[in-house]
């Protein structure tokens, strides 16, 4: 009887000790944060149509920056990454390329309608999205960290036993081209005189 309840007790040890459970609650922690990035990418890209119309209501000169912004959206809309796209570094990349167009598309919009400035509604929609950008920061550093937490737990002894098992593979993590120009929010300079159309 003692026999029983040790082997029973040393069974539960081992089994919670091999991550039976903490591996696929890593795993459903990275698609979550995944999910929390998209959100913060969708929330800035439903600003962007309010923020052109601002720009077109102003009576803005260059279209061309207007298109840009507008066909940076749209290509990085039609890109998307689901959860158990997660594993595949070139979807993770094509993702972030559409993504860093929109940021330096944003930042061509700023830096050619100084005079915008006095306007409300653009300084409103402007703080919004400089708010998104730090927000996608964040999300994406937590993303980050998860999907690190993840692989530890699906490459460390015991709980690679039941990540093999169970087949949870080690997830690339998001990395981009330029980490340290994204990670920072667009600047925003007024003062700048825009540049002569070429």
């Amino acid at each position: 009887m003692k026999l029983r309840l040790v082997t029973a007790l040393a069974g539960a040890t081992l089994l919670s000790a091999c991550g039976l459970n903490s591996v696929p609650t890593a795993e459903e922690a990275a698609k979550a944060r995944w999910a929390d990035v998209q959100n913060d990418y969708q929330r800035r890209a439903d600003l962007i149509p309010n923020l052109v119309a601002t720009v077109k209501a102003a009576g803005a000169q260059e279209k061309s920056i207007l298109v840009e912004v507008t066909q940076a959206r749209a290509a990085a809309n039609n890109i998307r990454v689901s959860a158990s796209d997660l594993s595949d570094p070139a979807k993770l990349a094509q993702f972030d390329r559409a993504q860093s167009a929109v940021s330096m598309s944003l930042q061509r919009l700023q830096e050619a309608y100084p005079d915008l400035k006095s306007q409300g509604n653009y300084a409103t929609l402007l703080s919004q999205l400089e708010g998104t950008e730090n927000r996608i920061t964040v999300a994406r550093n937590r993303y980050v960290q998860t999907v690190a937490e993840y692989n530890v737990k699906a490459r460390s002894f015991p709980t690679n036993l039941t990540a093999m098992m169970f087949g949870y593979k080690v997830k690339p993590n998001f990395t981009v081209q330029n980490e340290a120009q994204i990670s920072v929010p667009p600047t925003v300079n007024f003062d700048k005189t825009p540049s002569a159309p070429r």
